[in-house]
């Protein structure tokens, strides 16, 4: 999983859209904690919007 926010941006939003139907089943899967994907795409401000189940 990429370090750098914008990188994991693009790798999350396209797990979500290909792979996973909820952060919680990615984040299960990928055995990382859903706050750290959270805390580290607010700090390029995106939000998790789950009736989308993307980042935006």
């Amino acid at each position: 999983m990429p370090e750098e926010p914008v990188l994991l941006l693009s790798y999350i939003n396209t797990k979500l859209r290909d792979e996973y139907s909820s952060l919680e089943e990615l984040s299960s899967a990928e055995g990382v904690a859903s706050a750290e994907i959270i805390n580290k795409l607010a700090s390029i401000d995106y939000h998790y919007d789950s009736d989308l189940n993307q980042f935006k």
